[in-house]
């Protein structure tokens, strides 16, 4: 799942070095924290949080096949 979220945010923004994703395990819930470049935060939130969301939806349905809970945390 970090892979995966490391390379969409990869995709998205302009610094690629920048980007890098700390998995949080939980007993149930693994949080993904997703730090990325202050210039890029917005191309990775998206107007009105549109790509976020659709980040964290990609995350739900790859987290079901996993019987797994997986959140995304944008980070400053």
């Amino acid at each position: 799942m970090k892979e995966l979220v490391t390379e969409i945010a990869r995709a998205l923004v302009d610094i690629p070095e920048q980007v890098s994703v700390r998995e949080v395990e939980g007993e149930q819930v693994t949080v993904l924290e997703l730090r990325v470049a202050p210039s890029d935060l917005g191309k990775v939130i998206g107007k009105q949080g549109r790509t976020a969301r659709s980040i964290r939806t990609l995350l739900g349905a790859a987290g079901m096949k996993l019987n797994r809970r997986f959140t995304l945390e944008i980070l400053e």
